[in-house]
């Protein structure tokens, strides 16, 4: 069996092994570990933010054009939206 011939380590054992490799390095070496990041964290948020907005406008054109059966850019228009508030607040 493979356990057999391989000593099987707790993870105690395993974090003092690492905090002794981390010990041993030097500065230089840590250093050099420092992740650089392809696209910038803001990037990142900028995008989602973005996907989020397309998404709903894309929901919305759905829902309005091909469930609604109207004009699926009249979906974006405000005067859609102000004849969809004013019906809500019609009591």
């Amino acid at each position: 069996m493979a356990l057999d011939q391989e000593k099987v380590m707790t993870r105690e054992e395993m974090k003092k092994i690492r905090s002794e490799e981390k010990e041993n390095t030097t500065m230089n070496e840590r250093r050099k570990k420092i992740r650089v990041r392809l696209i910038p964290v803001w990037v990142k948020v900028l995008i989602v933010v973005i996907l989020v907005f397309a998404s709903l406008a894309a929901g919305l054109m759905v829902g309005y054009g091909v469930i609604g059966n109207g004009k699926p850019f009249d979906a974006l228009q405000k005067g859609t939206w102000v004849h969809i508030v004013d019906i809500i607040n019609k009591k």
